[in-house]
């Protein structure tokens, strides 16, 4: 009799130990075991502080802090983070792409981290977001500067070369050689639209002036910044307007170097995405003219809204200009701007606002507006 009390308690003691094994096993796998792959942020996970929605971004090479658009992004993502109890690690996030092999990479691992919007910066992320969000369905997905075609992904553009022209009239009335420069980073079809609204902008003040145009083909290398700015102030150019990330930060340091030679030499840059005003600053001088500022931060919070509000905009293309005045040119050096300069640029910007001046945006656009002029 002992002998079979003894045998059912010890089947029931295993029994038990297998059901605990069992939803230990469970328990595991939900938690999921990317551990060898963790770059730091994995551990707080995507729910961060609100445990309600999360959102995170991926730069483009230029990096986080490259002054101009990934940092404008970043920032409009702290500005949502800030409204909504939100910190870096805490709802809110981005990582950082050294190469282009780092985009689909930094996108999966978002994932995993359970971001309820996962944003790419700039139009190179368009191959590995269209490839990501077409594995994730349940996940939300914004692309900036590009147009993909996705329920689960919103297609974010700007009028650049509205902002552009008016950075060309800008331009126009400040140069004092009649040669102005514009150096854009990759030669293709979006930096071509600041391209075009720039020369389109300098010819309608005056068509005889010179715009050379160059291209870095890189949007991170100062050094080829530089150099292009060197070769152009040399032959005379006195302003230059840059559309080409960090490769800008090589075209101030030359016009800085210039200036701290020669006080008296008047020579300008013209920034891009952000007010650069702060890039310019040399001693009690200053060599931004101005900036087209592109507002990403301004599209990245309104984004960022919509889907935490249960209204994101997947598969739509939002196009964001200067009557959302997400496009604008800055008047934070106002010894520069000069108060001419600024009654011209507003006269321009209310007829392209009104429809009396449509911009273009390609070299095909611009041949024609220049020829009708």
């Amino acid at each position: 009799m002992k002998s079979r009390f003894l045998m059912v308690f010890v089947l029931f003691v295993t029994f038990g130990m297998v059901l605990a094994a069992c939803g230990s096993s469970d328990s595991e796998e939900s938690t999921g075991g990317d551990s060898g792959e963790s770059s730091g942020n994995e551990e707080s996970g995507g729910d961060g502080g609100s445990g309600d929605f999360s959102v995170a971004m991926v730069t483009d090479v230029g990096g986080v802090d490259d002054k101009s658009f990934n940092q404008s992004a970043w920032e409009g993502l702290q500005s949502f983070g800030e409204e909504n109890g939100l910190s870096k690690g805490e709802g809110i996030d981005y990582a950082q792409s050294e190469s282009d092999a780092d985009y689909a990479t930094n996108l999966n691992r978002l994932v995993r981290q359970d971001y309820n919007l996962i944003f790419g910066i700039g139009y190179l992320l368009q191959p590995a977001i269209k490839e990501v969000a077409g594995q994730y369905p349940d996940t939300s997905f914004a692309l900036v500067d590009s147009v993909q075609e996705g329920d689960n992904i919103a297609s974010i553009v700007f009028k650049e070369h509205q902002g552009s022209f008016l950075a060309g009239v800008a331009a126009a009335k400040k140069t004092q050689s009649n040669q102005i420069g514009f150096i854009g980073g990759v030669d293709g079809n979006l930096i071509n639209k600041f391209e075009a609204g720039f020369v389109a902008g300098v010819k309608s003040v005056n068509a005889d002036i010179d715009v050379e145009i160059e291209y870095a083909e890189n949007f991170n290398d100062p050094e080829k910044g530089r150099a292009l700015a060197s070769n152009m102030y040399s032959k005379g150019v006195d302003v230059i307007y840059h559309a080409s990330g960090g490769t800008g930060n090589g075209v101030f340091a030359e016009a800085k170097d210039l200036k701290n030679a020669s006080p008296d030499e008047d020579v300008w840059v013209i920034g891009v995405d952000r007010d650069q005003y702060e890039e310019g600053q040399i001693g009690d001088a200053n060599v931004t003219l101005t900036s087209m500022v592109k507002r990403v931060d301004i599209a990245v919070q309104d984004v960022s809204e919509q889907a935490m509000n249960g209204e994101f905009p997947g598969g739509e293309v939002i196009e964001y200009g200067l009557e959302d005045d997400a496009i604008s040119i800055a008047e934070t050096n106002e010894e520069a701007m000069t108060e001419e300069i600024t009654s011209s640029v507003n006269e321009w910007k209310e007829k392209i606002i009104n429809g009396d001046v449509e911009v273009p945006s390609t070299r095909e656009e611009l041949e024609s507006f220049v020829d009708a002029l």
